[in-house]
């Protein structure tokens, strides 16, 4: 007996340690892998259009974030709203939209990151054309996050878009403080082939050029070799200059011709060192 009390109590010791050890035990690294959790449609009382939810996520207390991806089909759009914490958008495909109730419509693209501060009125989604996802991430505030308002009406929707500045690589974007003047393709064929521009901007350097299987200097090099070989003197002209920007040195453009020689003809490259020479001394 004498023996039982101590035992007894060096038991509970143990097993207060081994409880206290369990309760602080780090939270371990969660992984949520891609397609792991089927998408669902977005409620139609707080979207427009063909609009999936899939890979959501909650991070454990005390964090209070969380968020999901959200793809929105060409047209598709959430309703007006307001996060009690701000929200942030990550672009990660496609051309899509953003307005704060007041401002004008803004238009995103991929790689591109919108802070939405809290309280502010606002809408997303994609461009009439163009489908596009991002990653929604906001905190909730005694257990709340977003307040749900009327829909974005098609006359909204349809309002001018501003596109703000972009980097010295995109020729498709206008430079700061310019919204208003037309790109290059605009300038090109837009007084006779307004559509084609529309495309080249939204389609082609809007979607294409901006997809992360390639960095913007590597599609440069691709499409300066394509217009080498094919002799297309007055498109390798604005592409070389594109090719610069995006961080081609002139050798390597020249090397690049050099190689192609062997490859696509010698007089296709001479064109090119013509045309590389002009654009070398207007840089």
């Amino acid at each position: 007996m004498r023996l039982f009390a101590p035992t007894a109590i060096l038991f509970c010791i143990l097993a207060s340690v081994a409880q206290s050890q369990t309760v602080n035990k780090p939270e371990m690294i969660r992984i949520t892998r891609s397609n792991s959790q089927p998408a669902q449609p977005a409620p139609a009382e707080t979207f427009t259009g063909s609009v999936q939810i899939d890979s959501p996520f909650q991070a454990s207390a005390p964090a209070r974030v969380y968020g999901a991806r959200v793809t929105f089909e060409p047209g598709a759009r959430t309703a007006w709203h307001t996060h009690v914490l701000g929200q942030i958008l990550i672009v990660t495909t496609g051309t899509g939209r953003v307005q704060r109730w007041g401002d004008p419509v803004e238009e995103i693209r991929q790689g591109d990151i919108v802070w939405i501060p809290p309280g502010q009125k606002h809408w997303h989604g994609a461009t009439p054309n163009i489908a596009m996802t991002h990653i929604a991430i906001v905190e909730q505030l005694n257990g709340k996050s977003t307040d749900w308002m009327e829909k974005v009406t098609d006359a909204e929707y349809a309002a001018p878009v501003s596109i703000r500045a972009a980097s010295s690589g995109d020729p498709s974007r206008p430079a700061a403080g310019a919204s208003e003047q037309p790109t290059a393709a605009q300038k090109l064929m837009g007084d006779i082939a307004p559509k084609l521009a529309d495309l080249t901007d939204q389609v082609l350097f809007g979607d294409v050029w901006q997809r992360p299987q390639l960095s913007q200097r590597d599609r440069s090099l691709v499409t300066v070799a394509a217009l080498i070989a094919m002799n297309r003197p007055d498109q390798l002209r604005s592409h070389l200059a594109r090719a610069r920007a995006n961080g081609l040195t002139q050798e390597e453009l020249v090397e690049a011709i050099t190689h192609l020689a062997f490859h696509s003809g010698w007089p296709n490259a001479v064109t090119a060192v013509g045309v590389a020479r002009e654009v070398f001394k207007g840089n």
